[in-house]
């Protein structure tokens, strides 16, 4: 997913997910991202939205200092404002962060970050359909299958439920 400032909406604090970057024979190379579900809009908290902010004022300061500059629109350009090449964002970038934070040996990889996103929703109780439609899954068989496990004791909250819903007293 490559997202560009047209696809933020920092005053509506929605963020819509219409293309993502191919890797192709001729280079990289925008196209319609892989199913329906995909393509959608997503809302942003409010601290997204502030650092999202922050990061515009600094990429125009950077802009203007640039050499060179090729105007995409995009939130992460490389230096030149292209696109960023995953391997080279991985080791200039998100590589350098899990060093700051002292996480280079922990095996995160940038999809860790999805399945971060996946777990904190699931943990909170949020609905597996919203799951899906804010992560961009075709069928919720995906969310189900892959965060389950952290329910452990969802039948066991679900049962106890069941007295005040009809009304049952506990046992004598």
């Amino acid at each position: 997913m490559f997202v560009r400032w047209d696809d933020v909406d920092l005053d509506g604090g929605k963020l819509s997910v219409r293309r993502s970057l191919k890797v192709t024979a001729n280079g990289l190379e925008f196209g319609a991202p892989k199913n329906k579900a995909s393509r959608r809009s997503v809302p942003q908290n409010k601290t997204t939205v502030i650092a999202l902010r922050a990061h515009r004022s600094r990429q125009n300061e950077e802009r203007l200092c640039a050499p060179e500059w090729h105007d995409l629109d995009l939130i992460f350009p490389n230096r030149l404002g292209k696109p960023m090449a995953h391997i080279n964002f991985y080791y200039r970038e998100y590589k350098r962060l899990l060093d700051k934070a002292g996480l280079q040996d922990q095996g995160f990889t940038f999809h860790s970050l999805r399945h971060t996103f996946g777990t904190a929703l699931s943990k909170d109780g949020v609905h597996p359909k919203i799951a899906q439609s804010l992560m961009g899954h075709a069928s919720i068989t995906q969310i189900l299958d892959t965060y389950s496990h952290l329910l452990r004791d969802i039948g066991e909250d679900a049962v106890s439920g069941l007295d005040a819903a009809f009304g049952g007293s506990e046992a004598s």
